[in-house]
């Protein structure tokens, strides 16, 4: 089990940060989305135990983080958005002061930290001082410094800013390896929504304090829109009139065809559309939907219910 909640509510004073929240997280990779102040940060923190629930329950890894938090952070990794350095520190002795921090012995502390740097890209450089790395190394040696107690929950937030392809690819991979390889659980946050669903295989979608869709990434695209490019001969006004009135839209697409969108939209549906209008199908190709779609549009509705 990676971390359950029911009904979670916290608060900061008077203001409602998350609202009956129920997510049950078993394992995989969990994407954390949401527009900024939705609450990600929020229930990140309550899954490490730092804030304590105004209402309703949270287990992670089998236990109340409340109970011995000390005992649950040792099985958990956390990749924070924002640098925490030590000065004076050279990657070796950050990452193996984690490790102790995370109850490994010192001398076990410091063979992992040397296995862990050369794992996350920074092994010729491990004795330089922290403070004179990049952006992008920084966020290799947080990797490193969530991963070196070999973590049984890894929480990462945000961790591919400031990467060029290369490296953003590189970091990619390895979450990759280490979810359907290793079999660690993960709970990724970003704004970067393509590495999310090359990561993750579910999504949880907050904002403003609320769970407005959560499930597998396969079932969220799957059920989203169904959306065409196609080239018509004929009267194209009847085939589009037919697909409005099947709740779909109509739209100009790239080369001169039309972008058909529908809930219920399939090839043969398509052909058979366009031969009750009197059209010919030249072309058609259909257009992937992505998370970056999806979300967008699931965060849209959410707010329009919201407000209805």
């Amino acid at each position: 089990m990676g971390f359950t909640t029911e009904n979670l509510q916290i608060r900061y004073g008077k203001h409602v940060a998350l609202r009956d929240i129920t997510i049950h997280f078993e394992s995989g990779a969990l994407g954390l989305l949401g527009p900024n102040g939705a609450g990600k940060s929020s229930l990140i923190r309550a899954i490490l135990g730092f804030i304590q629930p105004a209402g309703g329950t949270i287990s992670v890894l089998g236990q109340s983080p409340g109970n011995d938090p000390r005992l649950l952070r040792q099985k958990i990794g956390f990749h924070p958005e924002d640098d925490a350095l030590i000065p004076g520190l050279n990657a070796v002795a950050a990452v193996t002061l984690c490790g102790e921090l995370s109850g490994l012995p010192r001398s076990d502390a410091l063979q992992r930290a040397h296995e862990i740097l050369h794992f996350v890209g920074l092994g010729e450089v491990r004795y330089r001082s922290a403070e004179t790395y990049s952006q992008g190394m920084r966020q290799r040696l947080k990797l490193a410094q969530a991963l070196v107690h070999d973590p049984e929950l890894l929480i990462l937030d945000e961790p591919t800013n400031g990467l060029d392809p290369r490296g953003r690819q590189e970091i990619l991979d390895l979450l990759i390896d280490l979810v359907r390889n290793k079999g660690m659980k993960l709970i990724l946050s970003s704004h970067l929504l393509p590495d999310v669903e090359a990561v993750c295989d579910q999504i949880a979608v907050l904002d403003k304090g609320q769970l407005i869709k959560h499930g597998s990434l396969e079932s969220l695209l799957k059920g989203a829109s169904r959306a065409f490019e196609i080239r018509l001969k004929g009267p194209i006004e009847k085939f589009e009139a037919a697909i409005r009135a099947r709740g779909g839209t109509c739209k100009p697409g790239n080369r001169g065809m039309v972008q058909v969108e529908t809930t219920e939209g399939s090839a043969p549906l398509m052909f058979a559309l366009a031969r009750e209008a009197g059209c010919q199908i030249r072309h058609m190709m259909p257009v992937r939907t992505t998370l970056s779609e999806v979300f967008t549009n699931t965060v849209a509705q959410g707010r329009a219910d919201a407000n209805s």
